[in-house]
């Protein structure tokens, strides 16, 4: 594992619990208006080392309810199944950030009944993938495998996309909407330009077009949310 990062408080990344966030370094995705462009695109020279995490988790025990695991993308590390076990041994409920293109890393460690929650990124209609991606030729086909899983598998999750002005349309979350017809979560997250992205020049969409697409995706989903806008 190759963990650049340690929130030690969140009251927002795991919904109903107290935790912290560990967030692992890599990604095969290049999504231009990520937030956490140095966990992508720079080799890590200050990695924390596991057995510092697994020391902090130590001196939560009784006070921390779950860890969020989120990237970069967490399940390129092999050992990602390993390092989520030790922090199931300790007590902690685990949430887990993907963007569901490895559905046999999934699948494994769900049906290993090692995660407790799943919160999976859906970046664009199956039509536009590519776009949100930084992947023009992407196969999206491991995508709708992991979204198909996780709609059968019996774990709690969500699915969310980060909303930017110049990559969706109304379109989009149409076809979203008759994709994932009846998923019992979804949120729409207000890009927000962190000052680490990857691409310039990209905007969060107005209050009134978030609702837009809230109103679009409510006409196929039960509970959809908006999250960041005020």
């Amino acid at each position: 594992m190759i963990i650049q990062g340690l929130q030690k408080l969140t009251l927002l990344d795991y919904p109903e619990n107290v935790a912290c966030t560990v967030f692992t370094y890599g990604c095969n995705f290049r999504c231009p208006f990520c937030h956490n462009a140095s966990l992508v695109t720079k080799a890590p020279e200050d990695a924390i080392p596991e057995d510092e995490i697994f020391s902090f988790l130590k001196t939560r025990q009784g006070l921390l309810d779950g860890v969020c695991i989120t990237g970069g993308e967490p399940l390129l590390h092999k050992d990602i199944d390993i390092f989520i076990s030790k922090i199931r041994d300790l007590g902690f409920k685990v949430k887990l950030d993907t963007n569901g293109s490895f559905p046999g890393k999934l699948k494994d460690i769900i049906n290993r009944g090692l995660v407790n929650y799943v919160a999976m990124d859906i970046k664009s209609s199956l039509e536009n993938y590519g776009v949100p991606i930084g992947l023009s030729d992407f196969d999206v086909s491991p995508i709708a495998e992991s979204v198909d899983f996780l709609r059968s598998c019996g774990v709690e999750y969500e699915f969310r996309t980060t909303v930017v002005d110049e990559l969706h349309s109304a379109e989009d979350f149409e076809n979203i909407g008759k994709w994932l017809k009846d998923a019992p979560k979804y949120f729409l997250q207000k890009f927000v330009d962190s000052g680490d992205i990857i691409s310039e020049g990209l905007h969060p969409c107005s209050k009134e077009k978030m609702q837009k697409y809230k109103d679009i995706l409510s006409q196929y989903i039960g509970s959809v949310e908006l999250r960041g806008v005020e």
